[in-house]
């Protein structure tokens, strides 16, 4: 009998882009990222992608002090690989972005393939209401923004966490993108098997259209060949649909409040473990087997747990 397929579920637990307004589900304290962290986990994620927000205002920060206060107690209540932003937020500097996973050394890090325009302007026609004000700020200004991730700015950040033995979650908002990679990948800046998280939907990046998750995927079967493992993330309302589209193509799937505050159409979800349900339930319709954490490990070729410095 051949061998059951595993597919990797990661879960974005918080993220940047969507401010504490727009649904009381979203994680914002540490006790919060926390709790959502490990029911995540127990409900299927392997792979728990970590962001920190100020607690008293929801903000984003990439301040280490915060993540300290959440870090500890995730690694000790799952077994789940923990994957750690240098993305931050569009509005932050390299320098601030890249702290925590160089001072926490994870197994894992998130890595954006490029600059780009990043557009949440978008949602100020869905969310009017605020209760802080640099959430109407955050939106409004992605007007005017570019998100800085120089191929200067990719070198220092991933050879810096080589050096400690982290591995990165390679996000590809373009095909140029793809190409990036590969050049980085040629230089010997990444080696290994690389990571691929293709990102559909966010203005200024790649369009949710099937034919865009296809194009996708194969130009990174001619780039990269046997050598890469391929995930998506579909943002907003595209999040299952193009989950269920890679999950068919042999890949695996992201899911999270960072990328999409909905469970089905207008209809929040109550937290990141109802869309890791939803996620599982996909994959084993598809007599998929859903990848533990150590399966995670394996195919991603990562250090382990005990090697991280939390």
């Amino acid at each position: 009998m051949a061998t059951q397929r595993k597919a990797i579920i990661t879960c974005a637990i918080t993220g940047a882009i969507h401010t504490p307004s727009m649904s009381p589900h979203l994680p914002v304290t540490p006790e919060e990222i926390i709790e959502a962290s490990i029911a995540a986990a127990e409900a299927g994620a392997a792979i728990l992608h970590l962001h920190a927000r100020d607690p008293e205002t929801g903000r984003p920060t990439q301040d280490p002090k915060v993540f300290e206060r959440f870090l500890p107690q995730i690694k000790e209540a799952t077994n789940g690989v923990i994957n750690l932003t240098t993305g931050g937020s569009p509005h932050m500097t390299v320098e601030e972005r890249m702290r925590p996973a160089i001072e926490f050394q994870p197994e894992l890090a998130s890595m954006n393939m490029g600059s780009m325009n990043f557009g949440l302007f978008p949602m100020l026609d869905r969310f009017t209401e605020f209760t802080h004000a640099w959430e109407r700020e955050h939106l409004a200004n992605s007007r005017d923004l570019v998100f800085k991730n120089t191929f200067a700015d990719i070198e220092k950040i991933m050879t810096l966490g080589a050096a400690n033995g982290t591995r990165f979650e390679c996000e590809c908002y373009d095909i140029g993108h793809l190409y990036s990679l590969k050049n980085l990948r040629d230089r010997g800046v990444i080696t290994g098997k690389v990571f691929v998280q293709s990102v559909f939907g966010i203005l200024g990046g790649i369009g949710p259209h099937p034919e865009d998750v296809i194009h996708m995927r194969r130009t990174a079967d001619r780039l990269f060949g046997n050598e890469y493992e391929w995930s998506v993330l579909g943002a907003g309302s595209n999040q299952m649909r193009i989950a269920a589209q890679s999950a068919a193509m042999g890949g695996h799937v992201r899911v999270g409040l960072e990328d999409s505050l909905w469970a089905g159409p207008g209809r929040l979800a109550e937290s990141n473990a109802t869309q890791v349900g939803q996620a599982r339930q996909m994959l084993e319709s598809l007599a998929l087997s859903v990848a533990t954490p150590d399966d995670a490990r394996t195919l991603l070729q990562l250090k382990g747990a005990d090697k991280v410095a939390f």
